[in-house]
């Protein structure tokens, strides 16, 4: 992806917690479906990630518990906040997710939520394996040893 296009991101929301619970494979972008009043509540920034995931529901993929708040002034017009979205990928894109979804311990992971450079929502999506306990552990402390020598480095420059 060029310079241009990630300057050109504006972020809703990010799943922070998927890289700390997920060993990320691969990622890739998906347009969704929405009604006017979640890109009104979308522009507003209320939206979150937590607990989202995508998953095949017939030949097509869906993105289920991303909440998106209802919009104030959209009176009766309202979405549901919670309602199952539609993700907008081509059929390869697709064939190749189930495929992938098909492999043991496999999971379709929401990261971030944005507006790309033409006001479009996406959502990027990526296909994680589940991180055991002592794995956790240890990219902290990797972390951890990380800022440490900085400190050290900044200290005796």
């Amino acid at each position: 992806m060029t310079d241009k296009r990630a300057e050109a991101r504006r972020f809703i929301a990010q799943n922070r917690k998927a890289r700390h619970d997920y060993h990320i494979d691969e990622t890739l972008e998906a347009g969704i479906a929405l009604f006017g009043t979640e890109v009104k509540s979308m522009r507003a920034g209320r939206a979150t990630l937590q607990d989202a995931f995508a998953q095949e529901r017939d030949g097509e993929i869906y993105l289920f518990n991303a909440h998106i708040a209802p919009y104030g002034p959209g009176g009766r017009f309202n979405h549901e906040p919670m309602r199952p979205r539609k993700l907008l990928l081509h059929r390869r894109q697709i064939e190749k997710l189930r495929g992938s979804l098909k492999q043991g311990g496999v999971t379709l992971i929401p990261l971030s939520l944005y507006f790309n450079g033409r006001g479009r929502a996406k959502v990027e999506l990526a296909l994680g394996r589940g991180k055991k306990q002592y794995d956790k552990r240890a990219a902290e402390a990797e972390r951890d040893w990380q800022r440490q020598k900085g400190r050290l480095i900044r200290a005796r420059g």
